[in-house]
């Protein structure tokens, strides 16, 4: 069942603001909040998919990318995690400004305030792509060891705070008592306790489990750029919330093709006789050969734009070009027979240089290039 869109989801347009998007949350998970939906499978359901559309149009990059791409370009990097077996501890505590705060409204979850919902820590990973991949986006199965919850292992509530994640304690003072509460130290605040745990696990029944994560690129990444993967990182014990895990891109230099943002630049060098009499030749792209025609009496240091032979932008329509920068390439050694020709040649008037408006200057070609 394909998912529905998520302005759908929340009844807004896709010009709402931050405001309305979180009023029309908000509204959602009051309707379909569990504790006013006990036992009700669909409401739950209901207040997940709230939730996941919230999380992706409420962050300003990711609304970005989920407008251009929709879901496809979504991937693993956001969304799609709470219908994904997060629990309600997760939302309440990632979306608790919008709660108002303790993961209830009003009267609303009240009984899991004090608790802490520990989160495990984040996973970092680089991926090394080529251009073609940055091209065209790709899809990567990474082996990826993280802590994972080992099987057979049970919790128990913490009898020092009997479940409240709190301890409270009274002081006497000047003023008369005073009560303070503090995070139970027993359980750092989960308010469970380690039942059974089984052999060969840390102290918290973890153990460490390689498991293939699925990582999807959107086409035009660019270097340094980190991604999340939601949810992949170490999980936490006592049943709290996975961690993430980040990926760093780092693309790999091309041995033709040198990219800038979204064009590509490539030397092509040419020889004099090219250069004069003019030529068919080709020029590598990402997807392959193409041919261009030279024209005869092209100057060293022309640039020849090819338009959309570039790369696409992640955050934006369209592609790049690809800036062919023509280098004529002058003979270093010359046999007598090439000498005399060219000292003959210097009498020419035609070999004498006679540069026109249209011959643009090297500061000219550099503008020309960033416009």
């Amino acid at each position: 069942m394909s998912k529905r869109d998520y302005y759908d989801v929340l009844g807004v347009g896709k010009s709402a603001d931050s405001k309305e998007i979180k009023k029309a949350y908000r509204k959602l998970a009051i309707q379909y909040h569990p504790d006013k939906n006990p036992d009700n499978a669909e409401a739950e359901a209901k207040f997940k998919e709230a939730a996941e559309a919230y999380e992706v149009l409420s962050n300003n990059e990711k609304k970005q990318r989920y407008d251009q791409f929709g879901h496809a370009g979504m991937g693993n990097s956001g969304g799609g995690g709470f219908g994904g077996g997060m629990n309600m501890d997760d939302i309440f505590s990632q979306f608790g400004d919008v709660f108002g705060g303790g993961g209830g409204f009003g009267g609303f979850g009240g009984g899991q305030r004090g608790r802490r919902v520990i989160k495990g820590s984040n996973l970092r990973i680089k991926l090394t792509l080529n251009l073609k991949e940055i091209s065209e986006g790709v899809d990567k199965k990474i082996k990826v060891s993280r802590l994972v919850n080992a099987e057979g292992v049970t919790y128990d509530t913490c009898r020092t705070c009997n479940g409240s994640g709190q301890v409270t304690r009274i002081s006497n003072t000047i003023l008369g008592q005073m009560q303070t509460s503090a995070s139970c130290q027993a359980c750092s605040g989960a308010g469970k306790s380690i039942k059974n745990r089984p052999s060969g696990t840390d102290a918290n029944g973890m153990i460490k489990e390689q498991e293939t994560v699925k990582i999807t690129i959107p086409a035009g990444v660019e270097d340094d750029m980190q991604l999340k993967v939601s949810g992949k990182g170490n999980a936490a014990p006592f049943e709290g919330i996975n961690g993430d895990l980040l990926v760093l891109i780092s693309v790999e230099e091309d041995e033709q093709l040198i990219r800038d943002g979204k064009n590509l630049h490539y030397d092509h060098y040419i020889s004099f006789n090219d250069a004069v009499l003019g030529a068919e030749t080709e020029i590598p792209t990402i997807n392959g050969k193409v041919k261009i025609k030279l024209e005869s009496g092209i100057q060293s240091g022309k640039i020849l734009r090819l338009k959309s032979k570039g790369l696409p932008s992640v955050n934006s329509y369209g592609r790049g070009d690809l800036l062919v920068h023509i280098n004529v390439w002058t003979p270093q050694t010359l046999t007598k027979e090439e000498k005399k020709f060219f000292e003959q040649s210097e009498i020419q008037k035609n070999f004498h240089p006679n540069p026109t408006k249209k011959d643009k200057s090297f500061f000219d070609r550099v503008k020309d290039m960033f416009s």
